[in-house]
């Protein structure tokens, strides 16, 4: 019998479902003098046009608190490592136990001084407001880049949701800062969504727990949405958790909600799909999805969970001369193939400027040539990253790439070791040319049982980022994350992957899950 129990436990605990114990939040910082930064990529806190390359460990014990949770960034070039916690100087928090800082993080210049900036999400912060302790209510910190780098002497502010949007309220178990997406519109603008799946929306007068919204922030427009919102697809209900998963682009950014009941089926799930130009005071609804969509495989079941992981990257159609579209790749882990329950699965959708979409590709485990098979408790789409490799030329299968964690998956010999799958989702055979990466097949290192490879994915243009938080080997692991070229992996290159593991490379030997991300 597989031991589909434990990767469940897992899955709950890498989301952050932590035990919070007392304390508050305090706001702002002091700032520290800013030099001169220069436009550099998206994870350039230096402002040195390198890129930089943010590892979390939730699960780390900070000053004796555990699972505190905290973040390192490594520069790139080998300018140093900074270790980010409730505990550095200019942070007014606290590290406590519970607290999950790190769970979430996102980069972006909101300053727009050329530096990156880096958001880090602990949504399991205790917030003290009126003199009442309210549990897991969240908290989100930016934590702005300097030319020599990020951390302790940063200009940093913490929020909780009322003090981010005063046109919010702080509660209990809101979760605020669960999941954080930001960036650059095409228009210049910086934008951050946060993620609040636990709040409570109410509607004529009765409040559906959990139902969830985001907080949107772009330029100086800052509002909360929910599916209460005009536009907005769906309705709120309990335990929607809208919010749970985000994705986003220079032009568009999707919400998911896995817990959307779709007709009687609970926790089906569902995403929203929004442009970023704001209309009526806010970003414009373009869209929902889900497996009832017309054109989207399946059909909406309790517990498919579609929308658990989203990820987005730019289209360019042949008749345009820049990414006017986008292509958004959507888990779907809970997904029965068969009589194989939690076997998963993943779709990806075009959304084009109108809303008007049109499926790009689908699959499961049992999707004719790819490597490995369906099994049940495999959670295929747990992760999803999807990225165009080149944005300056028309769209075709030769820039697009996808990454598909199965963080239940088996080896021959190791149960639950995990696998990322590698698909090019714009062939016309999706499996024509997939392959699966295990620890000692395509990864480095050695598979062992319930290491749950997958369960952290990140793509970007040049790489792609896998963490394995819960590695058994060596024995003594705090985790591992590797950083593999996209050429690589497509065998035209040999240039290797980085490997990062506590205490090797200038990362102190200590932490807990090193390496969630995604």
């Amino acid at each position: 019998m597989r031991t589909r129990t434990h990767l469940a436990g897992k899955l709950v605990a890498l989301a952050g479902l932590l035990l919070a114990a007392t304390g508050g939040v305090t706001l702002t910082s002091p700032e520290a003098a800013a030099a001169t930064c220069t436009a550099g990529t998206t994870s350039d806190f230096n402002g040195d046009g390198v890129q930089d390359t943010v590892i979390a460990d939730p699960g780390a014990a900070v000053n004796g608190a555990k699972r505190a949770g905290l973040v390192r960034v490594i520069l790139g070039g080998g300018k140093g490592v900074s270790e980010i916690s409730q505990a550095i100087s200019g942070m007014d928090a606290t590290p406590e136990a519970g607290d999950g800082f790190g769970t979430s993080y996102a980069a972006y210049d909101a300053d727009g001084d050329g530096c990156s900036d880096l958001v880090v999400g602990a949504p399991y912060e205790d917030v003290v407001k009126d003199g009442k302790n309210l549990v897991d209510a969240g908290a989100i910190y930016i934590i702005h880049g300097t030319p020599t780098g990020v951390g302790a002497g940063s200009r940093i502010e913490g929020y909780s949701q009322a003090g981010f949007d005063p046109t919010s309220a702080t509660e209990a178990y809101d979760w605020f800062g669960y999941a954080l997406k930001a960036g650059t519109t095409a228009s210049g603008a910086p934008y951050l969504v946060i993620g609040v799946p636990g709040e409570g929306v109410t509607v004529s007068g009765t409040t559906y727990p959990h139902a969830g919204c985001i907080e949107y922030a772009q330029g100086s427009t800052k509002l909360a949405l929910s599916q209460d919102s005009p536009g907005v697809s769906g309705v709120p209900e309990e335990e929607d958790r809208f919010g749970y998963s985000l994705a986003g682009t220079n032009r568009y950014f999707a919400v998911g909600s896995p817990g959307e009941a779709i007709g009687d089926e609970a926790f089906a799930g569902g995403v929203a799909v929004f442009s970023h130009t704001l209309a009526n005071g806010m970003p414009t609804p373009l869209l929902g999805l889900d497996q009832d969509s017309t054109g989207i495989p399946g059909v909406a079941e309790s517990g498919d969970r579609f929308g658990t992981s989203i990820s987005m990257t730019g289209y360019r159609p042949s008749d345009q001369t820049y990414n006017s579209d986008v292509l958004l790749a959507i888990g779907m882990p809970g997904e029965d193939v068969g009589t194989l329950a939690d076997a998963g699965g993943v779709a990806v959708v075009r959304v084009q400027p109108s809303g008007a979409y049109s499926l790009v590709t689908a699959m499961d485990g049992s999707t004719a040539d790819l490597e490995g098979d369906a099994v049940a408790g495999d959670f295929m789409g747990q992760r999803v990253a999807i990225a165009n490799t080149d944005t300056s030329v028309v769209t075709t299968s030769a820039t697009v790439r996808l990454a598909v964690g199965e963080p239940g998956k088996d080896t021959a010999t190791v149960k639950d070791a995990g696998a990322v799958h590698i698909f090019r989702p714009l062939d016309s055979a999706i499996g024509a040319a997939d392959k699966e990466l295990t620890r000692g097949s395509g990864l480095p290192g050695t598979a062992t049982a319930r290491d749950y490879t997958g369960i952290g994915l990140i793509a970007g243009s040049t790489n792609l980022y896998v963490g394995v938080p819960y590695s058994k080997e060596p024995a003594t692991s705090k985790g591992v994350a590797y950083v593999l070229p996209w050429s690589d992996i497509d065998g035209t290159t040999s240039t290797g992957t980085t490997v990062h593991v506590p205490g090797s490379g200038g990362l102190p030997d200590a932490g807990s899950t090193f390496g969630v991300i995604g």
